[in-house]
Protein backbone atom coordinates (compact mmCIF):
# COMPACT_ATOMS: atom_id res chain seq x y z
CA UNK A 1 0.00 0.00 0.00
CA UNK A 2 1.02 3.60 -0.62
CA UNK A 3 -0.71 6.33 1.33
CA UNK A 4 -1.11 9.30 -0.98
CA UNK A 5 -2.29 12.71 0.17
CA UNK A 6 -0.86 14.68 -2.74
CA UNK A 7 -2.49 16.40 -5.67
CA UNK A 8 -1.05 14.76 -8.82
CA UNK A 9 -0.78 11.07 -9.76
CA UNK A 10 1.85 10.82 -12.51
CA UNK A 11 1.86 7.50 -14.37
CA UNK A 12 4.22 5.77 -16.76
CA UNK A 13 2.52 3.62 -19.42
CA UNK A 14 4.62 0.55 -20.34
CA UNK A 15 4.82 -1.86 -17.42
CA UNK A 16 2.76 0.44 -15.21
CA UNK A 17 -0.76 0.78 -16.62
CA UNK A 18 -0.23 -1.47 -19.67
CA UNK A 19 1.70 -4.68 -20.17
CA UNK A 20 5.15 -4.30 -21.71
CA UNK A 21 4.35 -6.77 -24.45
CA UNK A 22 1.54 -4.64 -25.90
CA UNK A 23 3.92 -1.88 -26.94
CA UNK A 24 6.68 -4.19 -28.15
CA UNK A 25 4.50 -6.86 -29.76
CA UNK A 26 1.61 -4.79 -31.11
CA UNK A 27 2.32 -1.06 -31.41
CA UNK A 28 5.96 -1.19 -32.52
CA UNK A 29 5.40 -3.83 -35.24
CA UNK A 30 2.37 -1.89 -36.50
CA UNK A 31 4.45 1.29 -36.87
CA UNK A 32 7.39 -0.56 -38.39
CA UNK A 33 5.24 -2.21 -41.05
CA UNK A 34 3.34 0.94 -42.06
CA UNK A 35 5.80 3.82 -41.65
CA UNK A 36 7.08 3.56 -45.23
CA UNK A 37 3.62 3.80 -46.78
CA UNK A 38 2.69 6.56 -44.35
CA UNK A 39 5.71 8.66 -45.36
CA UNK A 40 5.11 8.03 -49.06
CA UNK A 41 1.51 9.23 -48.71
CA UNK A 42 1.96 12.05 -46.19
CA UNK A 43 5.60 13.10 -46.44
CA UNK A 44 4.64 16.50 -47.89
CA UNK A 45 2.05 17.27 -45.17
CA UNK A 46 3.03 20.17 -42.92
CA UNK A 47 2.70 18.23 -39.61
CA UNK A 48 4.86 15.41 -40.98
CA UNK A 49 7.44 17.91 -42.26
CA UNK A 50 7.65 19.35 -38.75
CA UNK A 51 8.31 15.90 -37.31
CA UNK A 52 10.95 15.16 -39.95
CA UNK A 53 12.73 18.37 -39.00
CA UNK A 54 12.65 17.24 -35.36
CA UNK A 55 14.09 13.86 -36.35
CA UNK A 56 16.93 15.63 -38.14
CA UNK A 57 17.70 17.70 -35.03
CA UNK A 58 17.53 14.57 -32.87
CA UNK A 59 20.26 13.10 -35.09
CA UNK A 60 22.48 16.18 -34.81
CA UNK A 61 21.60 17.91 -38.10
CA UNK A 62 20.46 21.50 -38.43
CA UNK A 63 17.63 20.66 -40.82
CA UNK A 64 16.01 17.86 -42.79
CA UNK A 65 17.71 19.10 -45.96
CA UNK A 66 21.09 18.73 -44.26
CA UNK A 67 20.17 15.37 -42.74
CA UNK A 68 18.59 13.47 -45.63
CA UNK A 69 20.59 13.03 -48.86
CA UNK A 70 17.41 12.62 -50.92
CA UNK A 71 15.07 15.32 -52.23
CA UNK A 72 12.40 16.29 -49.69
CA UNK A 73 8.97 14.63 -50.17
CA UNK A 74 10.35 12.22 -52.77
CA UNK A 75 9.84 8.48 -52.68
CA UNK A 76 13.58 8.09 -52.21
CA UNK A 77 13.44 10.35 -49.14
CA UNK A 78 10.56 8.31 -47.70
CA UNK A 79 12.57 5.12 -48.19
CA UNK A 80 15.69 6.68 -46.64
CA UNK A 81 13.78 7.91 -43.56
CA UNK A 82 12.05 4.53 -43.24
CA UNK A 83 15.44 2.80 -43.01
CA UNK A 84 16.50 5.32 -40.37
CA UNK A 85 13.28 4.71 -38.41
CA UNK A 86 13.80 0.95 -38.52
CA UNK A 87 17.38 1.33 -37.28
CA UNK A 88 16.26 3.51 -34.38
CA UNK A 89 13.46 1.12 -33.51
CA UNK A 90 15.96 -1.76 -33.48
CA UNK A 91 17.70 -0.10 -30.52
CA UNK A 92 14.48 1.27 -28.95
CA UNK A 93 15.73 4.85 -29.31
CA UNK A 94 13.88 7.34 -27.10
CA UNK A 95 13.96 10.19 -29.62
CA UNK A 96 11.28 12.87 -29.72
CA UNK A 97 10.82 12.92 -33.49
CA UNK A 98 10.71 9.14 -33.78
CA UNK A 99 8.04 8.95 -31.09
CA UNK A 100 6.01 11.68 -32.77
CA UNK A 101 6.15 9.85 -36.11
CA UNK A 102 5.15 6.56 -34.51
CA UNK A 103 2.15 8.30 -32.96
CA UNK A 104 1.08 9.60 -36.36
CA UNK A 105 1.22 6.10 -37.81
CA UNK A 106 -0.70 4.64 -34.85
CA UNK A 107 -3.42 7.27 -35.22
CA UNK A 108 -4.82 5.56 -38.30
CA UNK A 109 -4.87 2.18 -36.57
CA UNK A 110 -6.70 3.53 -33.52
CA UNK A 111 -9.11 5.54 -35.65
CA UNK A 112 -10.00 2.45 -37.71
CA UNK A 113 -10.28 0.29 -34.55
CA UNK A 114 -7.47 -1.94 -35.78
CA UNK A 115 -5.66 -1.00 -32.58
CA UNK A 116 -7.10 -1.00 -29.07
CA UNK A 117 -4.77 -0.25 -26.19
CA UNK A 118 -4.29 -2.75 -23.40
CA UNK A 119 -4.74 -1.62 -19.81
CA UNK A 120 -4.68 -3.65 -16.62
CA UNK A 121 -8.14 -4.09 -15.10
CA UNK A 122 -7.38 -1.97 -12.04
CA UNK A 123 -6.52 1.10 -14.13
CA UNK A 124 -9.98 2.44 -15.08
CA UNK A 125 -11.41 2.24 -11.53
CA UNK A 126 -8.11 3.55 -10.16
CA UNK A 127 -8.18 6.61 -12.41
CA UNK A 128 -11.83 7.22 -11.58
CA UNK A 129 -11.22 6.89 -7.84
CA UNK A 130 -8.35 9.37 -7.91
CA UNK A 131 -10.32 11.84 -9.99
CA UNK A 132 -13.21 11.51 -7.56
CA UNK A 133 -10.86 12.51 -4.72
CA UNK A 134 -9.74 15.62 -6.59
CA UNK A 135 -6.40 14.11 -7.60
CA UNK A 136 -5.16 15.09 -11.05
CA UNK A 137 -4.19 12.04 -13.13
CA UNK A 138 -1.36 12.73 -15.56
CA UNK A 139 0.83 10.63 -17.87
CA UNK A 140 4.59 10.77 -18.47
CA UNK A 141 5.90 8.47 -21.17
CA UNK A 142 8.63 8.46 -23.81
CA UNK A 143 5.87 8.05 -26.39
CA UNK A 144 4.62 11.36 -27.80
CA UNK A 145 1.86 13.23 -25.99
CA UNK A 146 -0.33 12.79 -29.07
CA UNK A 147 0.21 9.02 -28.98
CA UNK A 148 -0.59 8.97 -25.26
CA UNK A 149 -3.93 10.68 -25.93
CA UNK A 150 -4.75 8.08 -28.58
CA UNK A 151 -3.77 5.32 -26.18
CA UNK A 152 -6.29 6.37 -23.52
CA UNK A 153 -9.06 7.37 -25.92
CA UNK A 154 -9.01 3.98 -27.66
CA UNK A 155 -8.55 1.45 -24.88
CA UNK A 156 -10.12 -1.95 -24.37
CA UNK A 157 -12.26 -0.22 -21.71
CA UNK A 158 -13.34 2.64 -23.96
CA UNK A 159 -12.39 6.30 -23.76
CA UNK A 160 -10.65 6.99 -20.44
CA UNK A 161 -9.35 10.45 -21.36
CA UNK A 162 -12.04 12.13 -19.23
CA UNK A 163 -10.03 11.09 -16.14
CA UNK A 164 -6.66 12.37 -17.39
CA UNK A 165 -5.65 16.01 -17.13
CA UNK A 166 -2.26 16.08 -18.81
CA UNK A 167 0.25 14.22 -20.96
CA UNK A 168 4.03 14.66 -20.87
CA UNK A 169 6.69 13.30 -23.19
CA UNK A 170 10.40 13.81 -23.83
CA UNK A 171 9.82 17.46 -24.74
CA UNK A 172 9.85 17.89 -20.94
CA UNK A 173 13.20 16.10 -20.78
CA UNK A 174 14.52 12.54 -20.31
CA UNK A 175 12.65 10.36 -17.85
CA UNK A 176 15.89 9.64 -15.96
CA UNK A 177 16.59 13.33 -15.29
CA UNK A 178 15.38 15.00 -12.08
CA UNK A 179 14.94 18.27 -13.98
CA UNK A 180 12.17 16.68 -16.07
CA UNK A 181 10.06 16.07 -12.95
CA UNK A 182 10.73 19.59 -11.72
CA UNK A 183 9.49 20.89 -15.08
CA UNK A 184 6.34 18.78 -14.84
CA UNK A 185 5.70 19.99 -11.28
CA UNK A 186 6.05 23.59 -12.47
CA UNK A 187 3.61 22.96 -15.33
CA UNK A 188 1.15 21.36 -12.90
CA UNK A 189 1.62 24.33 -10.53
CA UNK A 190 2.29 22.07 -7.57
CA UNK A 191 5.36 21.29 -5.50
CA UNK A 192 7.23 18.14 -6.48
CA UNK A 193 6.33 16.65 -3.09
CA UNK A 194 2.65 16.71 -4.07
CA UNK A 195 3.30 14.37 -7.00
CA UNK A 196 3.27 10.57 -6.79
CA UNK A 197 5.07 9.01 -9.75
CA UNK A 198 4.54 5.31 -10.50
CA UNK A 199 6.84 3.45 -12.88
CA UNK A 200 8.41 0.04 -13.39
CA UNK A 201 11.85 1.56 -14.03
CA UNK A 202 13.94 2.18 -10.88
CA UNK A 203 16.18 4.73 -12.63
CA UNK A 204 13.13 6.86 -13.45
CA UNK A 205 11.98 6.63 -9.85
CA UNK A 206 15.45 7.64 -8.68
CA UNK A 207 15.23 10.79 -10.79
CA UNK A 208 11.71 11.64 -9.64
CA UNK A 209 12.68 11.07 -6.02
CA UNK A 210 15.74 13.32 -6.45
CA UNK A 211 13.35 16.03 -7.65
CA UNK A 212 11.32 15.61 -4.45
CA UNK A 213 8.43 13.52 -5.79
CA UNK A 214 6.84 10.60 -3.99
CA UNK A 215 7.42 7.40 -5.96
CA UNK A 216 6.30 3.80 -6.21
CA UNK A 217 7.79 0.85 -8.08
CA UNK A 218 5.09 -0.85 -10.12
CA UNK A 219 5.32 -4.64 -10.26
CA UNK A 220 3.26 -6.05 -13.11
CA UNK A 221 3.19 -9.47 -14.83
CA UNK A 222 5.87 -9.54 -17.51
CA UNK A 223 7.99 -6.73 -16.03
CA UNK A 224 11.71 -7.28 -15.64
CA UNK A 225 12.70 -8.41 -12.18
CA UNK A 226 14.38 -5.76 -10.05
CA UNK A 227 15.82 -5.93 -6.57
CA UNK A 228 17.62 -3.78 -4.08
CA UNK A 229 15.77 -0.56 -4.77
CA UNK A 230 14.67 1.74 -1.93
CA UNK A 231 11.28 2.35 -3.54
CA UNK A 232 7.96 1.14 -2.15
CA UNK A 233 6.51 -1.60 -4.35
CA UNK A 234 2.95 -1.56 -5.66
CA UNK A 235 1.12 -4.10 -7.81
CA UNK A 236 -2.13 -2.30 -8.57
CA UNK A 237 -3.70 1.15 -8.44
CA UNK A 238 -6.13 -0.44 -5.97
CA UNK A 239 -3.23 -0.45 -3.49
CA UNK A 240 -3.23 3.35 -3.32
CA UNK A 241 -4.60 4.57 0.01
CA UNK A 242 -6.40 7.78 -0.91
CA UNK A 243 -7.62 10.52 1.47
Amino acid sequence: MIRFNGRVLLLDIEGTVSKLSFVHEVLFPYARERVGVFLAEHGSDAPVNSVLEQMARDDGAASFAEWCPEAASSRSAAEWVTRKVHAWMDVDAKLTGLKQLQGMVWEGGFRDSVLKSHLFEDVPPGLEACAGKGISNRIYSSGSAAAQRLFFRHSEFGDLSRWIDGYYDTTFGPKRSADSYRAIAAECRVSAGEILFLSDVPEELDAASAAGCQVGLMLRPGNRRVSGTPHTEIRSLAELELP
